[in-house]
């Protein structure tokens, strides 16, 4: 290996607190182990959980973060000043009893004591299971899964997503359903924690629990609010249950940050980017991340294409990093900032990497995994537009450059997912909004909070406004939850899942509805459930589990 390559392996790696894996060196050389460890943990490190994330069809990356106290104030989790030995090993079954791949990766101190460690040179579109060791220590078990050959389909896709989660709003009894569906891939789209202090963000009816420390600003600060959403044990089994696909929205650093412009510029406050540098290192710290995202210094690559065989391809966005802060002073406004060509939401490079990938794509989904609502959403029936300058709506030409950009690529079936909103959505995309005639050219689908806004309420569609004043909006509903799909060649089939109250925990999930999205039919179609012809049964056509079928119509 070329000089200037090992020099960026040891760098980006045992620097980084990482160790990857390839097949001609599954094991950490023992001296250098040895020489950069130090005494075992005296008490069990691995209160934050387990994480696999940015699968391929070779490898992933496997995650832990060493913490026997998780809460200490500091946020270095009560560890001691020094690097720890960390073992690591993947099985080929659940019960942990036919070992493939082992290794020593080294958690230092300067990276919060947090270990990432890259493999490749696995088996595709199979199921893996991992742990780590400390010491007497052995962590949880987590599910990791890579993804189908390049060349393949594979079978179908179960992918959920999730977003904003605030801890002090409710339990995450959301994250314990997701995990108990047994996903494939998981994607958050953002707000995975939130930045405020205790109480300083009340939820209707107040909050069930306290955010520990004040607004998060520094390192520490950050560190220990990572910490304590992982201390939660439903998050926990979310991140063991399959591998996350990961990008933050606003929160992860500050309410509606935008490039290098904070919330309140007029506010008091630590240096912006300085604050930016410790959020954006956090994050690293406590995400399954390949070391192409390692911060470097204000700056972090989250931006990135994964593969799911021929199935289909994830376009993970960055909508803060790069973004022109927004116009009119932000929120909802007739804003005439919205139209001007040259504001963009994901900048140039970002832009131009993306309808790029458009045009290589030789997928049979092109799903951009993104934070902010994409479709417009005028809540004015007259002639202005009034319309949230924070998501797409507020960038109308990096919108229309973004849609063109796939119809131009001939792009077979783009889907945008999101975040931010905390409530259910689901609309059909349009290059122009201003003639509700025109062709669909996508589908939007919106997943609500894990917490975020409390329990929320049920509601009925037909009675929200934006939907009378957005035709193109097919569905909304205000509970708390996820969305769960299942990516097939020939649809898309999305179960938009919610939870009666995050006030208490332990409350069960159901379907509120669902949307399929046809292959090469852009837009989104509600199903309905019809039972069955009984003879279907009596003449053996079926299994006795297969009681429905599904009829697609739009209301």
């Amino acid at each position: 290996m070329p000089e200037l390559n090992r020099r960026h392996f040891l760098v980006t790696g045992l620097a980084a607190g990482a160790a990857a894996a390839i097949p001609a060196a599954a094991h950490a050389d023992p001296g250098t182990a040895q020489a950069l460890a130090s005494r075992d943990p005296r008490t069990d490190p691995f209160t934050l959980g387990v994480a696999c994330g940015d699968p391929g069809s070779d490898g992933f990356v496997l995650w832990t973060r060493l913490a026997p106290q998780p809460l200490a104030e500091d946020g270095l989790g009560g560890m001691p000043a020094r690097p720890v030995q960390v073992r690591w090993q993947v099985y080929a079954d659940e019960r942990c009893r036919r070992l493939v791949r082992s290794g020593v990766a080294v958690a230092a101190p300067e990276w919060g004591h947090s270990v990432h460690v890259e493999l490749d040179g696995l088996s595709a579109g199979r199921d893996y299971w991992y742990r780590f060791r400390a010491g007497p220590y052995v962590s949880p078990v987590g599910r990791a899964r890579t993804a189908p050959h390049p060349h393949s389909y594979g079978g179908p896709l179960a992918m959920a997503f999730v977003s904003c989660s605030q801890y002090e709003h409710g339990y995450f009894t959301a994250y314990r359903r997701l995990a108990e569906e047994h996903p494939d891939l998981i994607l958050h789209l953002g707000d995975y924690q939130y930045e405020y202090a205790r109480n300083s963000y009340e939820a209707p009816g107040g909050n069930v629990r306290d955010h520990e420390g004040p607004e998060t600003e520094t390192l520490a600060g950050y560190r220990l609010r990572h910490a304590q959403y992982k201390t939660d044990p439903d998050l926990r089994a979310a991140h063991a249950a399959a591998p996350w696909l990961v990008v933050w929205d606003d929160h992860e650093v500050d309410n509606n940050w935008a490039g290098e412009v904070p919330e309140r510029p007029d506010r008091p406050q630590p240096d912006f980017l300085a604050r930016r540098e410790a959020a954006f290192r956090a994050y690293y710290e406590n995400m399954p991340l390949r070391r192409d995202s390692i911060p470097r210094g204000v700056d972090m690559q989250l931006f990135r294409r994964v593969r799911w065989g021929r199935m289909a391809t994830f376009h993970m966005l960055d909508t803060r990093q790069y973004r022109d802060d927004q116009g009119c002073g932000d929120g909802y406004r007739d804003c005439p900032d919205a139209t001007d060509p040259a504001r963009s939401i994901t900048g140039a490079r970002q832009e131009e990497w993306l309808l790029d990938g458009f045009r290589r794509s030789g997928a049979r989904w092109d799903v951009l995994g993104q934070q902010v609502f994409f479709a417009q959403r005028d809540n004015n029936a007259g002639p202005a537009k009034v319309t949230s300058q924070d998501a797409w709506d507020g960038y109308v030409a990096s919108r229309r450059r973004i849609t063109q950009g796939w119809i131009d690529a001939g792009v077979r079936n783009p889907v945008v997912l999101t975040g931010d909103v905390h409530a259910h959505w689901a609309a059909d995309l349009k290059l122009d909004y201003d003639d509700p005639t025109g062709p669909s050219v996508g589908s939007e689908l919106v997943a609500t909070s894990i917490t975020s806004g409390g329990d929320g309420a049920d509601s009925d569609p037909a009675t929200h406004p934006f939907l009378g004043i957005n035709p193109h909006l097919r569905f909304y509903n205000n509970q708390r939850g996820y969305v769960i799909t299942r990516v097939e060649r020939e649809r898309l089939t999305a179960d938009f899942k919610v939870v009666p109250t995050v006030r208490e925990p332990g409350a069960e999930a159901h379907t509120k509805a669902t949307f399929v999205i046809e292959d090469r039919v852009p837009g989104v179609q509600q199903t309905y459930l019809r039972p069955l012809d009984p003879s279907a049964r009596s003449s053996g056509q079926m299994t006795a589990e297969d009681t429905v079928r599904w009829e697609t119509e739009r209301p």
